[in-house]
Order: C-alpha cells, then sequence, then structure tokens
C-alpha cells in the first residue's frame, strides 16, 4: 500500500462505514461469498473482487444482470442470515478501539452508515468489541445502496449537519464514490481504498487522531 502525506480536516462530524473500516469481517465476507459463488457457477476470485461495500443484492445484480431481482432478494436474506451466526474472525481494524473511545463523548459527532443490516451491523461491532454509535444507518433505512450517496446524505441530516461539513471514512471504491457523491471528503483506510483517490488515505485507523475543539468542531489529524 502506498503512502500519502499527512493531513489535517476539521469538520462538524464524521460518518463511518463498519466492514473494512472499523471492522475487520474479510474472513467470514469470503467465506459466505466464495460458497454463493460455486452455487452460482462463478469464480470466487472475480467475485471477492467486487463484493465489498454494496448491499447483497446490489452485488449480485451486478454479477448476474439478468437475474430476476426477487431471486437476488431471497439470496441476500440467506446470506445475511448466515453472515450474522458467523463471527469465526471478525475482529476490529487497528486503531478502531481508540479512535471509537475518541467520540464516544461525542455523540452527535459520528454516525456508523453501513452496507449491512440492523442485525449483523450489532452482531459484528458486538463481535468486534466496538460501542454502537447513537445514530446508524443500515440497509433497512435506504432505498439505494452504495455507490448511491443516501445513506450518507441520510446519515449527515440526522446528525444535523450539511454534506460539506462531514467528513466520510471508507475503505471500499462504491464507499468512497457515495461519500464522494454527497459532497463529502473522504479519508480512505486500508488498501481497498488505495486505488480510489480519497481525500486522504490511511494504512488503519493507527493513523488517525481525533481532536474535539472548544467550538464542537472534529479536527482529524491524519498521519503520513
Amino acid at each position: 500500500m502506498p503512502t500519502a502525506p499527512a493531513a489535517t480536516f476539521d469538520a462538524r462530524a464524521v460518518l463511518l462505514d463498519m466492514d473494512g473500516t472499523l471492522v475487520n469481517s474479510d474472513a467470514v465476507v469470503e467465506r459466505c461469498w466464495r460458497r454463493w459463488a460455486a452455487e452460482q457457477g462463478l469464480d470466487g476470485d472475480s467475485v471477492i473482487k467486487v463484493v465489498h461495500g454494496r448491499q447483497g443484492h446490489a452485488t449480485m445484480a451486478v454479477l448476474l444482470p439478468d437475474r430476476p431481482h426477487a431471486e437476488n432478494l431471497a439470496d441476500n436474506r440467506r446470506m445475511l442470515e448466515q453472515e450474522t451466526t458467523d463471527m469465526e474472525g471478525v475482529v476490529p481494524v487497528p486503531g478502531a478501539p481508540a479512535f471509537m473511545a475518541a467520540l464516544v463523548g461525542l455523540p452527535h459527532a459520528h454516525a456508523l452508515v453501513t452496507s449491512a443490516d440492523r442485525a449483523l451491523s450489532t452482531a459484528r461491532m458486538n463481535a468486534a468489541g466496538l460501542p454502537m454509535p447513537a445514530v446508524r444507518v443500515t440497509a433497512e433505512c435506504v432505498g439505494a445502496s452504495k455507490p448511491d450517496p443516501e445513506g450518507f446524505l441520510k446519515g449527515a441530516a440526522e446528525l444535523g449537519f450539511a454534506p460539506a461539513d462531514c467528513v466520510v471514512f471508507e475503505d471500499s471504491e462504491v464507499g468512497i464514490a457515495a461519500g464522494r457523491a454527497a459532497g463529502m471528503r473522504v479519508v480512505g483506510v486500508g488498501p481497498r481504498a488505495a486505488s480510489h483517490a480519497p481525500d486522504a488515505l490511511v494504512r488503519d485507523l493507527e493513523q488517525v487522531r481525533v481532536e474535539a475543539l472548544p467550538d464542537g468542531t472534529l479536527r482529524l489529524h491524519i498521519a503520513g
């Protein structure tokens, strides 16, 4: 992963993706999607390249564009049930516990915006030992999956801030695209983000420090 220069962002709020950003769930994601790929006669490696960031049914629509949407929704429900009961290998991204601890006292300045549903987001955040933000936008809350900006715009609105006053933390191509489409600055987290030109890039959350300024602004220090 290439190194990136140090940066400082001032914001009123941060909007946080979950998988790949706060929680490393790659092991279970790969298990479930490779199993599904085999059922469909698809190449597992090719499938894994496009699954991150989207809701499951949206990924299926990309991979099998002629397949009836009802079948995608049914498979999506089945896979969500499998993922929600499979927490083996789910761990926090390095630096996530300290990062979230710095935000706990600022409940109106951060939100979770994830393509997971409510049950899966609860299970994974608990498995990783991370506190759940008071505001979260899950799959049930939106009509369109990332890269559509709806989730991030809803998160900003629930916190009461304009999109331009928010910074998104994301790891995937579609998540970065959604943050940009929402008119927000984006900090890319991890190697998947490196190819998609976020406004800043970190290896993990150990490279991020949150400073709460007296006027309520968050100052995000991004280490190079």
